[in-house]
Parts: structure tokens; C-alpha cells; sequence
């Protein structure tokens, strides 16, 4: 078995302290610096993830990996009386909860330190369950995966929008260029982090996506699992539901 993505090469911490570590290291520059890494495009993907959600109707909805929040804000455009923002990264959450009081959210948005492997919430607690570029992250992915299908209530709705690998040129050359030596040379002139841009496009590029992640979905336990790539591939919204 292949030895998993980490942030820090060198260090005796598992993947899941390593990455509350990195997420805590950036979290003051993350926001700017996912706007310029993606073009702005992501702003775009999170709308579409709402309309997904929308639709449903939630009164329940938790955003896990929220880091700070943006899209669990965009949440309250549904009409869900209850959102939470999970997230294993201090960090990152108090950024988000000054960004939650400044748009005054506070009594519609709860933002909860807690792990995405083990979901401090009971069985069938959410109408709606959100991810975004968080699964990566997952130190088990089928153990986060299927942590969410026991909080998620019968016939809700699950959906990531993870980064993809393009696979039809010259998107996909343009983009293993972008991500292998412009992505870590953005990171380092804006962190103060010098792994965690390499550790995030490192993490993207072997991560499964498109038909492997659905199937993973399904051998969880989701139903009616689809893949929608977005922007020539670089993003894909899945979907899924519960039995």
C-alpha cells in the first residue's frame, strides 16, 4: 500500500495532525490565496453546490472541513434553520467565526472544532452534508465517508466538490504545469507555510476522482452517486443520497 500524502515530510505526526497543523499555519492567508490559486473560478463551484443543496430544502445542514466557513455562509441562502460548520483546524475556524459575527450569522451558523472520522453528532442528524476540498484531507477517507452516511438522514443530500485531473489536452498538460510549478511558487511568495501548497497539489493529483470516487461512495453506502466535472475537469461536484 502506497505510503499517503502528508504536509510535512519529516514529521512523526499522522496525517491528521499534520494537516490541523498546516490549515492552522495558513489560515490567516487562505482565503486570499484560494481566490488567485483558482482564478475565482471556486467562488463559481460553491454556487453551484447550493443549487444542488437548495433544491432539497434542508432544515439541517453541516458543512464538513469548513476551514472558514465560506461555504457554510453561502448556506444561509437556503432556508435551512440550522448550519454547522465542522472543521479540524482552530485556526481556520477563528477566521471564520470573526467573518460569521461580521456578517452577523452568528445565530444561524455554529462553528464546531471536531473530526471529520469521527462526527460528533448522532445517527440521521442532517438534511444536508457538504464538503469542500476537504475529503482530500480525510487521514481515511472510507472511515470520514462513512462517518457522513451515519449523520446524514434518509434521503438527504451528500456533496463534495473536490479538485480532478483534467484528461484531455491541453488541459490536462496546462494543468499538471499549474499545479506541479506554479501552485507551490504562489504558496511560498504568500505563506509562511512552505509545504502546505506543495502538500495541496501533491494531495489533488493523486486522489481519486470522477467514476473512483463514486465507486468508493457506493461501496460505503450512498445511493444515486453522480459526478458533474466542472472547468474542463480541474473540479467535480458529486452527489449522493441515503437508502
Amino acid at each position: 500500500m502506497s505510503k499517503p500524502v502528508t504536509p510535512y515530510k519529516d514529521s512523526s505526526l499522522g496525517k491528521k495532525e499534520q494537516v490541523a497543523q498546516m490549515f492552522d499555519n495558513i489560515s490567516g492567508n487562505y482565503d486570499g490565496l484560494n481566490r488567485v490559486i483558482s482564478f475565482g473560478t471556486d467562488v463559481k463551484w460553491r454556487k453551484k453546490v447550493l443549487a444542488i443543496v437548495s433544491a432539497k430544502n434542508p432544515d439541517t445542514i453541516l458543512d464538513i472541513a469548513t476551514g472558514t466557513g465560506d461555504l457554510a455562509i453561502l448556506m444561509t441562502k437556503t432556508n435551512a434553520k440550522k448550519i454547522v460548520g465542522l472543521d479540524i483546524s482552530a485556526g481556520m475556524l477563528d477566521v471564520g467565526r470573526r467573518k460569521i459575527e461580521q456578517k452577523k450569522l452568528s445565530n444561524r451558523i455554529e462553528m464546531v472544532l471536531g473530526d471529520s472520522e469521527n462526527i460528533p453528532f448522532e445517527d440521521n442528524s442532517f438534511d444536508a452534508i457538504t464538503v469542500a476540498f476537504g475529503v482530500r484531507n480525510f487521514e481515511t477517507l472510507e472511515k470520514g465517508l462513512a462517518e457522513i452516511l451515519r449523520v446524514l438522514k434518509p434521503n438527504g443530500v451528500f456533496v463534495i466538490l473536490e479538485t480532478s485531473v483534467p484528461r484531455t489536452f491541453p488541459f490536462k498538460q496546462g494543468y499538471h504545469f499549474y499545479t506541479k510549478n506554479i501552485l507551490p511558487l504562489i504558496g511560498k511568495l504568500f505563506s509562511k507555510d512552505n509545504s502546505a501548497y506543495s502538500y495541496l497539489s501533491e494531495s489533488a493529483s493523486v486522489f481519486p476522482y470522477g467514476e473512483a470516487l463514486n465507486n468508493i461512495l457506493r461501496k460505503v453506502g450512498f445511493i444515486d452517486v453522480a459526478a458533474m466535472p466542472q472547468t474542463f475537469g480541474v473540479a467535480t461536484i458529486y452527489s449522493a443520497s441515503k437508502k
